[in-house]
């Protein structure tokens, strides 16, 4: 037989239920049964009913319908909300405490009354119903007694329970997703298959290209390509990116400086192997190739050499954050990186303003800033920023060792060594030692130290000394509203040559806010920055406020530039961002000067987004010092391989076209699978699922066992891609290095006999690959049938809340079910085997019955489509004789 949803034992369940309520309506003229024990109870007819309840779920539980009253099953509800019950042996009693143990509560059908709280419910015996199987309640008394509200549905056969307490499911059920969170923030969720990480020789992976195109009308051209690889190489990650840059040849006729930038220079190449293991915890990670060095000395040249470090590349556990702002192009989307690890992305504002909350990580952290621009002209850009405040677990040491040389005129030899210390959970100590040979006055070793001190959980501090060259020491305080004051102050050594600036000292002081509210929110902040040099000191002052009023998005910055014996330069800038009808995208913006009591310059864009997928824009621009008008178009659309842009500026006289296209492709050798698309994914990794069907039940595919379509998953990240073609699913873009989580649906198919034994995956997501996951499809089967009673009058009828025990060959239980109320029992998820079916043998001596037949055995056939055992049948009655039972 066919295991389908389609199953005809299901439509026929079905179909009865649907028209269950009609039924007991017809039956109210038909002859009915009592309740045991009395012959004057009421008639009754027992069925099911779905229990909901807000927050928890629901659940069938027993009832026991009598014209428009309606009884609970005790037990039932009880048993379903967590509550502490037991029932009496005869059934006539119930007993236990409601949520906690200083409220007992008893439940008596004998003297038809209910102690609770030292109180006494009086009942009626019409208030009660007592089965074979269960005592059942009228549901008012569930409200009168212990506050829950039930409301019953007659038409769907539903009660909704509604009670102002903490019921103790609802409490365990918090409890447990707290737990699951608080397991899963700290990487402890289990899993029920874990995929270990992979070292292969070679294995290609990923490419990210782009190409950008300029021509000046009359004038040169310049086309800029770019090419990123990466792959898998002696276990560890290796990845290249070539550039090539046609306007650097066409300026070599002008220039034979052996230091200009050359149209495929080497210096502006990047190649990089990194081998990471992060459950070594003496050596972490070893990189060699171009490196990033955190020097203190001034170095503007790629360092090539090699880096051993013991950080992990996770990212860790952040205990509080500070805040990073500055400016890039308006409409640019800008993405944080911390250690690798993709945090936080947003989009500038019209004045191209952005701002972060970075995460303060425990251990020595790296700030990437990647910035993409709207038309590809420039794909790319990265920006190294070292977090002032480092702080470790309390006893943990880190180290990074680098050493190399520095692509410059003099081939500098450059070495650094760090290490850091948790000498509590408040402080953390660090020191060591830098070279550089490059240094002009002989001071090229350059010893350190630095602390990092967290003096309340808002006021954070760090100082650091470099001997010869500089001290330093930064404080951060926020407040409970917010406001956010830091402080940075810099001293340098007389002399000093490690540091091309020649400043003397400087001092910089930042206050934050930011504003909410249900009209706006706006993000405002103060600088003040100072720089003493030896004959003079410069002093900048800005104040901004960026934010969105009434969906108006709006940026004012005001600059203040003093210098001694001058006049301070003061001006603003205001930029805006609305959309009008139409979708149109309109963002004015506005340059005035103080000095002169005049506007400086004007801009006013409007765009338009169409098919989803594509922006069209036109801009003016006129600048009234200078008397220069610029005009520009553009256009860009992304496409599922690509992003292509086409753009033309005029100005002076002057036609300047720039086209743009940039994509990358990701290839998996082990499917076959390669696919294109419009955003980067170098260093990232991802995961094909390949479900089949697992014909002999190993767990593993073999040949000839086919592929399954339909799963359905959940992945606590990436972009995941159900492919019709192969059935396969992919989950790109999840960032290297990272444990994720795939929760698989059990039930993801057609076929209910299809199902999934380990729906959650653990898997080590390796840079630049698509790991193949193969997922085992288990067949299992059905069984079903019914549990009936023999009445004093020979008269069959079903019986309600029986437990029937599923008994392997082995006899270990594979399962044990409760029969409905019509005495039909089912159970889906039985393995190809052997099984032996009885009804539970205590609760048979309890309700002094006799079974017949003791057991039933059945065996469930190896069947792609599954099999079905139904049929089995188990006849009780009641035992009279006491030396019988």
């Amino acid at each position: 037989m066919i295991l389908t949803n389609n199953s005809n034992t299901k439509i026929i369940r079905d179909t009865l239920r649907m028209t269950l309520c009609v039924l007991l309506l017809l039956l109210t003229a038909l002859p009915t049964a009592h309740a045991i024990g009395e012959e004057d109870d009421p008639p009754f007819y027992e069925t099911s009913v779905f229990l909901v309840v807000p927050g928890l779920g629901g659940q069938e539980v027993s009832s026991v319908i009598n014209n428009d009253s309606v009884y609970l099953s005790i037990t039932d509800v009880f048993n379903f909300l967590k509550i502490r019950n037991n029932i009496s042996p005869g059934m006539d009693s119930v007993y236990g405490y409601f949520i906690n143990e200083n409220a007992p509560f008893l439940i008596d059908k004998v003297n038809k009354r209910i102690h609770y709280q030292g109180k006494v419910f009086n009942l009626h015996k019409n208030d009660f119903v007592l089965t074979e199987t269960s005592l059942y309640l009228e549901v008012n008394y569930f409200s009168k007694v212990f506050g829950l509200d039930c409301k019953f549905n007659f038409r769907n056969l539903s009660i909704s329970l509604n009670t102002k307490v903490e019921l103790p499911a609802i409490r365990e059920m918090k409890q447990e997703l707290m737990r699951r969170n608080i397991n899963r923030l700290r990487g402890k969720v289990k899993a029920d298959t874990v995929i270990q990480r992979r070292y292969p020789l070679f294995q290609f992976g990923v490419a990210d290209w782009s190409v950008v195109a300029t021509q000046q009308l009359p004038g040169v051209k310049n086309t800029w390509l770019n090419l990123s690889m990466g792959a898998t190489l002696a276990g560890g990650e290796a990845t290249v990116s070539l550039n090539y840059n046609d306007y650097a040849r066409q300026q070599q006729r002008y220039s034979h400086d052996s230091n200009a930038v050359r149209p495929f220079d080497e210096r502006q190449q990047y190649y990089r192997w990194r081998y990471v293991n992060n459950d070594h915890r003496a050596l972490r990670q070893i990189i060699a190739g171009k490196i990033f060095t955190q020097s203190t000395s001034s170095i503007f040249d790629p360092v090539v050499g090699f880096q051993f470090t013991n950080t992990s590349t996770s990212f860790r556990r952040s205990f509080g954050s500070f805040t990073l702002s500055n400016f890039t192009g308006p409409g640019w989307t800008v993405e944080l990186y911390v250690n690798d690890a993709l945090v936080d992305y947003i989009t500038a504002d019209a004045s191209g303003f952005f701002t972060f909350q970075v995460p303060l990580v425990y251990g020595n952290s790296i700030l990437k800033l990647r910035f993409y621009g709207p038309w590809g002209e420039e794909r790319t850009s990265e920006e190294n920023i070292s977090i002032p405040f480092n702080f470790l677990p309390l006893h943990e040491f880190e180290y990074t060792a680098s050493g190399g040389i520095v692509q410059d005129s003099l081939h500098s030899r450059f070495s650094r060594v760090q290490m850091n210390y948790g000498l509590t959970r408040r402080i953390t100590l660090g020191g060591g030692i830098e070279y550089l040979s490059s240094v002009s006055n002989g001071k090229k070793i350059m010893p350190f130290a630095n602390t990092s001190l967290r003096i309340t959980p808002t006021m954070l501090f760090s100082g650091e000394y470099t001997h010869g060259v500089r001290t330093r020491g930064i404080l951060s305080y926020r407040l409970p509203s917010n406001l956010q004051l830091d402080l940075d102050y810099t001293r340098y050594a007389k002399n000093q040559k490690a540091i091309i600036y020649n400043y003397r000292e400087e001092r910089k002081v930042v206050i934050s806010k930011p504003f909410l509210n249900r009209t706006f929110s706006l993000f405002t902040r103060i600088t003040l920055d100072q720089i003493i040099l030896p004959q003079s000191n410069y002093t900048t002052v800005d104040w901004l406020l960026s934010g969105s009023l009434y969906k108006v998005g709006t940026n004012f910055t005001t600059y203040a530039v003093f210098l001694p014996k001058e006049k301070a330069f003061v001006y603003s800038n205001l930029a805006l961002a609305f959309r009008l009808p139409g979708q149109l995208i309109v963002t004015p913006q506005v340059q005035y000067e103080y000095n002169a009591h005049r506007v400086m310059t004007a801009r006013c864009e409007v765009g338009k987004y169409f098919f989803r997928n594509g922006y069209v824009n036109a801009s003016f621009e006129k600048n009234f010092r200078n008397n220069v008008s610029n005009i520009t178009i553009g256009l860009r659309y992304d496409f599922s391989f690509s992003q292509i842009g086409f753009s033309a500026l005029r100005s002076s006289g002057v036609t300047s076209l720039v086209q743009s296209a940039r994509g990358s492709l990701m290839h998996n050798g082990e499917t076959g699978y390669t696919s294109a698309s419009s955003r980067s994914r170098v260093g990232t990794g991802g995961v094909v699922l390949l479900p089949f069907l697992d014909l002999n039940g190993n767990g593993k595919r073999d040949a000839g066992e086919p592929r399954v379509c339909g799963l359905r998953i959940n992945s606590n990240g990436g972009r995941v891609f159900h492919d019709l073609r192969d059935t396969t699913v992919r989950i790109t873009e999840m960032e290297a290095y990272e444990n994720y989580f795939i929760q698989l649906e059990r039930n993801s198919f057609e076929n209910i006999a299809w199902q999934i034994k380990k729906p959650v995956i653990s898997v080590m997501i390796e840079p630049n690959q698509l790991r193949l996951i193969e997922v085992p499809v288990s067949i299992i089967g059905e069984v079903a049938g019914y549990v009936y009673q023999i009445g004093s009058n020979d008269e069959k009828k079903g019986l309600a809340r029986m437990k029937v025990c599923i008994l392997r060959e082995d006899g270990s239980q594979a399962a044990c079910i409760q029969t409905e109320s019509d005495g039909y029992f089912n159970f889906i998820g039985l393995t190809p085997g052997k099984y032996i079916a009885e009804l539970d043998k205590q609760q048979v001596h309890n309700l002094r019955m006799k079974v017949t037949p003791l057991t039933i055995p059945f065996q469930i056939t190896n069947n792609r489509d599954g099999d079905v055992i139904d049929g089995l049948e188990f006849t009780t009655s009641k035992i009279r004789d006491h030396k019988e039972h």
